[in-house]
């Protein structure tokens, strides 16, 4: 079945918390936090493949209880008085510079995760935590350009939604404050990330500027303006584009050669794990790469994985609302703590909103 017909769960929904309340499934025992043949997983719904825990317990002899979360928020509360038994989980790029900050993850022995040698050099230095240290990247999606082509033809910059007038009033930006003002700074090519008031101020500029041309700066509905022939060209998540590319194959999705803002989900070990030998067979395990491609053909999100994606789901590959270019990927930067320095941000996002 080609990819784009099966269900897709966007990131926004992942944020949102709009995946099911929390519940535990258990595969092959009961819950026994301190049990040396077992193992407490506690990640997303619908975020691993349909058969990596039973072929872990196959190959391992662990057993897995298996405990789920909504949202991160759900997930942190749970570590705020220490850590309730848990072995394995899979915060997102902002919540694990939360936790690192929180001293609530271990730092990582990479010698007991030989298929660590698997990811690609584009994840392995992010600002969220640097040279990856208390995680493993896991999989990761995008903010980039849904447009429609019969209107536009092709996209291949930000551009056309921050420095041009070429489709005046038919255009949309997220109102979001980091994600459009860290797309005008990699436009610029500053980082998404930057403290320094001048490359902010620069961005803010280009925005303003851009502003007149826009039909808004909409809040996450870009894709629904899409496909009702409202706008031709919005800043959107890839998952949100993907689903309106389901129903209009005049469509597409294109994550800017400048590069864009990304999320990453990382693999950790937090800090108390009861069971922490077995956590390490997990986090090996999990990128196996037929492990990891099969957890990619069930999800359909981008793996950080390079061994794993000559087995992926062709449709998938050759999906630009889920895989860009290597080049532009490693342009691209997921956000990270900016410190005293979001003061600049909410300042010029203020800015441009009055302008």
């Amino acid at each position: 079945m080609d990819a784009l017909k099966r269900r897709q769960f966007t990131r926004r929904n992942f944020l949102k918390g709009t995946s099911a309340a929390a519940v535990a499934v258990s595969f092959g025992g009961t819950k026994a936090w301190g049990a040396s043949d077992q193992i407490n997983v506690y990640n997303w719904d619908t975020y691993i493949g349909e058969t990596t825990l039973e072929t872990f317990t196959q190959k391992t002899g662990v057993k897995v209880q298996y405990d789920l979360y909504a949202n991160l928020e759900e997930m942190f509360a749970k570590f705020q008085t220490g850590n309730p038994g848990y072995d394995v989980i899979f915060p997102s790029d902002y919540m694990v510079e939360t936790m690192i900050a929180a001293d609530m993850l271990e730092v990582l022995d990479r010698s007991r995760i030989p298929n660590f040698k698997h990811i690609d050099e584009a994840f392995l230095n992010p600002d969220f935590d640097p040279g990856c240290k208390h995680n493993i990247p896991y999989f990761w999606g995008s903010v980039g350009i849904g447009y429609r082509k019969s209107k536009v033809g092709t996209i291949d910059s930000w551009k056309v939604l921050l420095d041009s007038d070429a489709y005046s009033g038919r255009m949309t930006l997220m109102a979001d404050t980091r994600f459009v003002i860290g797309a005008a700074l990699l436009y610029l090519g500053y980082s998404a990330n930057t403290t320094n008031p001048d490359e902010i101020n620069a961005a803010r500029d280009l925005l303003i500027k851009a502003k007149k041309h826009l039909k808004g700066f909409v809040p996450d509905n870009g894709q629904d303006m899409l496909i009702a022939g409202d706008a031709d060209v919005v800043m959107e998540w890839n998952g949100d584009v993907l689903k309106v590319m389901e129903e209009d194959d005049d469509l597409t999705y294109v994550i800017p050669k400048e590069g864009t803002v990304i999320w990453v989900d990382g693999v950790c070990i937090p800090k108390g794990a009861p069971n922490i030998d077995n956590a390490y067979l997990f986090l090996n395990h999990v990128h196996e790469p037929e492990v990891n491609a099969e957890t990619a053909n069930t999800i359909h999100y981008a793996t950080s994985n390079k061994a794993a994606r000559a087995l992926i789901n062709k449709d998938d590959l050759n999906n630009p609302a889920i895989y860009a270019p290597d080049e532009v990927v490693r342009k691209s930067q997921a956000l990270s703590d900016v410190g005293d320095a979001l003061k600049l941000y909410d300042a010029a996002w203020t800015a441009i909103l009055a302008s």
